[in-house]
Formats: C-alpha cells, sequence, structure tokens
C-alpha cells in the first residue's frame, strides 16, 4: 500500500484539540494526584492502625487493579450507586487522579522514610506544631527528594491518559481512531498519533534523569 500523510492536513485542528484535552486531563490529574498521594503518604506513616490500614489498602487496590478496569468501573458502575451522572472527562479526571494518588504516596512514603529522625527530633525541640513541622520541614525535603520518580509517574499518566478513549473522551486517541477510521488510513493517523505521544513524553524522559542527577549531586553536599 501506498502511503498518504498528506491527508492530515485536514485534520489538523482536530488533532490539536484533541492533544489540548490529553495535556489538560494530563495536568489536572497530575496535580490533584500528587496532593493525595503526599497525604496518602503521610497517612501510611502514621502512628495510627487504622490510618494505615486504609491508607495501604487503597494504595495495593489502585496499584493492583488495571487502570482501564478503574476508569470502567467509575464510569459505568459509580453513577448507579451515587445516583448521578459522572461526564467522561470527570470520570477520566477521578480514575487518574486515584491512581496517580496511589503511585505517588509510595514515592512520599519513600522519601519521608529518607528525612533523617535528627529533623523530627528538632522539629520537637523547638516545638513546632505538627501542621508547621510538615509544612515547613517536612515537604520541602520531601519533595526534592521525590521530584526525579514523581517526573517519572507523570510521564507515564501521560502515557496512561489515552485510555480515557475508551469513555469516548474526545483526547488525542479517540480524535485519532475517529480520524482513521473516517479515512480508511490507520497507519498515517495512528503513526502520527503515537509520534505526538513521543514527542511531547521522550524529552521529559530525557529530562528526568538529568535532573535526578543534579538532585542526588546537591544531597550529596
Amino acid at each position: 500500500m501506498e502511503l498518504d500523510f498528506s491527508i492530515l492536513s485536514k485534520f489538523q485542528y482536530a488533532l490539536r484539540l484533541g492533544l489540548w484535552t490529553t495535556l489538560k486531563l494530563t495536568v489536572i490529574c497530575i496535580v490533584l494526584g500528587c496532593a493525595l498521594g503526599f497525604a496518602v503518604g503521610l497517612a501510611r506513616t502514621s502512628r495510627n492502625i487504622a490510618v494505615r490500614a486504609v491508607s495501604s489498602a487503597y494504595v495495593e487496590f489502585f496499584r493492583g487493579t488495571p487502570v482501564l478496569v478503574q476508569l470502567f468501573w467509575i464510569f459505568f458502575c459509580l453513577p448507579l450507586m451515587l445516583g448521578v451522572e459522572l461526564s467522561n472527562f470527570t470520570s477520566g479526571v477521578v480514575a487518574l487522579t486515584l491512581y496517580m494518588g496511589a503511585i505517588t504516596s509510595e514515592t512520599f512514603r519513600a522519601s519521608l522514610k529518607s528525612i533523617g529522625p535528627e529533623q523530627f527530633d528538632a522539629c520537637v525541640a523547638l516545638g513546632l506544631p505538627r501542621n508547621v513541622q510538615v509544612i515547613n520541614v517536612v515537604l520541602p525535603q520531601a519533595v526534592l527528594r521525590a521530584i526525579p520518580t514523581l517526573l517519572s509517574n507523570c510521564v507515564s499518566l501521560f502515557k496512561e491518559s489515552a485510555l480515557v478513549s475508551a469513555v469516548g473522551m474526545a483526547d488525542l486517541m479517540f480524535v485519532g481512531q475517529n480520524i482513521s477510521n473516517n479515512t480508511a488510513r490507520p497507519v498515517e493517523v495512528l503513526t502520527v498519533v503515537a509520534l505526538i505521544y513521543f514527542v511531547i513524553a521522550f524529552p521529559l524522559t530525557r529530562a528526568v534523569s538529568v535532573i535526578e542527577a543534579r538532585i542526588l549531586r546537591k544531597l550529596a553536599i
């Protein structure tokens, strides 16, 4: 067969809109997921057994089940249980945020464990309240140590976001599939869609390595 990529020139606007939806969804879920992940990471280091058990169950469930199954359950089952209608965008945000929260909580938990006990002893000696300890002492150090892994998680989430096309959200993958079906040119269309994902994800992946090396040097000083 002869390849003809020129047909995609007619669908540039649709592809840009799909990419914008993908990026918007990814950014929203990264922000919400990191905030949730930090809270869950703290909960998993709590002295309260019940808090640790609940947070651990959440993490193990969302890390141990496929994201697509989680997305389908939230999109199809949760509205039936709550008696409300959830849009595909809302369902996508909820599913990917819960998934992001689960994987980043492990990142934050590891970074929290790497903070020496002398830091907490100093906080106690200074009489700092718990919220001040978390915001001014624990959070900055935990985030700094977690940045490389968090960036890797963000890249993974960007790629996982293609799953929302399965519930009809007009992201880049969904738009690409529609164009492919309408033009009967799956090779050209899906190749370009894959290249768009690669062009965005690859530089971010390389940036993670550079940032990680700089942070390691900084922590070694």
